[in-house]
C-alpha cells in the first residue's frame, strides 16, 4: 500500500470514528462543525445528494460529492477532503 493511501485511510478512519461517538443528526449544523466532503467512506454519508436523498446511502468510498459533518478546520487537513461551501 503506498503510503498517501495508508494515510488517507488513517485519516478516514479518524473522521468515523469522531462521527460514530455522537449521533450524526445530533451534530447537524451545531457551532464548530463543518460539511466535508470527498472522504466518506460507502454508506456513511451525513444527508442526500443528487444521487439519492437519504444518509447512509453513498455507494462508493470517496464520492466528490458525498459529505459527512467534521470539527472546524479537519477537512483541510484530511487528504481529499474539501470543505462544502456554507450554501450547500
Amino acid at each position: 500500500m503506498k503510503r498517501r493511501d495508508a494515510l488517507k485511510s488513517a485519516a478516514v478512519a479518524g473522521v468515523l470514528a469522531i462521527g460514530m461517538t455522537a449521533a450524526s443528526s445530533a451534530m447537524a449544523g451545531k457551532p464548530g462543525m463543518e460539511k466535508c466532503a470527498g472522504i466518506v467512506k460507502a454508506g456513511m454519508n451525513d444527508c442526500g445528494t443528487a444521487s439519492h436523498g437519504c444518509a447512509g446511502q453513498a455507494a462508493k468510498d470517496g464520492v466528490a460529492d458525498e459529505w459527512v459533518y467534521v470539527p472546524e478546520g479537519t477537512c483541510s487537513k484530511i487528504v481529499g477532503g474539501s470543505v462544502v461551501s456554507k450554501k450547500s
